[in-house]
């Protein structure tokens, strides 16, 4: 196969395939459900090794009902009275497969005073503003469906660059490489973006090739998500939310022309004092299948959801707006380790389809309990800021605060995603 990955991968023609007996394939992740759909349908495969979120969201887009356990253990009772589900979801498309391009286009001729195409492909996007020599260069990425994550924060004291793949699909390796080079202004670049598999090897992949160019790559995995894994296990953790947090925190050291060495260092210190938790009540839908990634009963919702439209790390029964904030602001709370005159930072993040209303009474409740600690929430972003596509819900992201991080937080910055004044409204 000719292209980056040609001294890497081994590769076999469809028809010299069919002729195979057993065709197994592993793969996993909502961004694969399509292709591995279109492969079963076609008869490529006949062994499929997946896991068991993945294998849902595959019957659940070919019209098969799934039920899963409780966080209890228990199957949930059926709601009689429950109006009927929603198989199908309504959306503006024109082409599934042209919505991630014609998106990105929309984009591009929205804000061109942010961004503008890198070379020929509107799915690497550069600052508008040229950078100065001797900056530290900014590299963001990931896959689509976030928005305005990730090319809302490309701008002024924000990311040079970004490199946008498929619905929740990392950027390819060549792709990031274009960003890395219009980054570069011979101070070295850093790259930041989730921690996941796909992006970690593909960015992985791009760094080795700048490296070889001459480029000083850095790299920072976000590892926000405190509902992901224990708290000792921090590096395995996925980016979510918070990472807006870290590239806030990156882009200001980076444009306030800090070495190399510094930028990383404050990256690091930025995503070490970040926490993110959220919970979901719908699922997402991918544009190829207009159908919900998997199914909620009613009365559930999801705990400890990422931002890939997958379930959560538990399913537990709906309660209030109050007491699902308290079940977030218990394990952030402990995870930070928040006390008495603590500075937070803090993020109310709609997945997609929660609307403002919602998000402000999340709000309310968080300001509550932050207050009951005696603690104060310094800087406070509600909105839309890490989305996963049309998902009902919300995530709550707090970053602990020093001086040092304060500075860089206030830092002006201007992408279409998020954009600070000279000052603080405060001051």
């Amino acid at each position: 196969m000719d292209g980056p990955l040609s001294d890497r991968t081994v590769a076999i023609d469809l028809e010299s395939l069919r002729t195979i007996e057993t065709r197994i394939a592993i793969a996993g992740g909502y961004d694969k459900v399509p292709a591995i759909l279109a492969a079963l349908r076609g008869q490529l495969i006949n062994v499929l090794i997946t896991d068991a979120a993945t294998g849902e969201a595959i019957l659940h887009a070919d019209g098969v009902e799934t039920q899963r356990l409780r966080s209890s253990n228990r199957w949930p009772r059926p709601d009689k009275s429950a109006l009927p589900e929603r198989t199908g979801v309504k959306k503006f498309l024109n082409s599934p497969r042209d919505a991630v391009s014609e998106s990105l286009e929309g984009a591009l001729r929205t804000y061109p005073h942010f961004i503008q195409a890198t070379g020929h492909s509107k799915r690497a996007v550069q600052a508008s503003a040229t950078p100065p020599k001797g900056k530290v260069g900014l590299v963001i990425g990931g896959g689509s469906g976030h928005d305005p994550a990730f090319l809302g924060y490309v701008g002024r004291g924000l990311a040079d660059a970004a490199a946008v793949g498929n619905v929740f699909a990392s950027p390819p390796p060549d792709r990031i490489v274009n960003c890395t080079r219009a980054a570069c202004q011979g101070a070295g670049v850093l790259y930041i973006y989730g921690n996941y598999t796909g992006d970690t090897m593909n960015f992985d992949m791009a760094a080795e090739r700048a490296n070889a160019e001459g480029i000083d790559v850095r790299t920072i995995l976000t590892t926000d998500d405190a509902a992901f894994s224990a708290a000792e296990d921090r590096e395995s953790r996925r980016g979510t939310a918070g990472s807006v947090f870290v590239f806030k925190i990156a882009g200001a050291a980076c444009d306030r022309l800090y070495g190399l060495d510094d930028c990383e260092r404050l990256a690091r210190k930025a995503n070490d004092a970040t926490f993110t938790m959220g919970i979901g009540l719908e699922a997402a839908s991918l544009p190829e299948t207009s159908r919900p990634t998997f199914h909620i009963a009613p009365g559930d919702m999801e705990v400890g959801v990422g931002i890939h439209g997958e379930p959560g790390a538990a399913r537990e029964e709906i309660t209030t707006a109050d007491l699902a904030v308290d079940r977030i602001c218990d394990r952030l709370f402990s995870e930070m380790d928040l006390v008495s005159g603590d500075r937070v930072a803090m993020l109310v993040n709609s997945l997609g389809a929660t609307p403002m209303m919602e998000l402000f009474i999340i709000a309310r409740r968080l300001h509550e309990r932050i207050e009951a600690r005696n603690a104060v929430a310094w800087r406070n972003f509600i909105g839309y800021y890490c989305t996963s596509l049309d998902m009902v819900g919300a995530s709550v992201t707090l970053m602990k605060l020093d001086d040092e991080l304060l500075e860089l937080l206030d830092h002006p910055c201007a992408g279409f995603g998020l954009q600070l004044p000279a000052y603080p409204c405060d001051q």
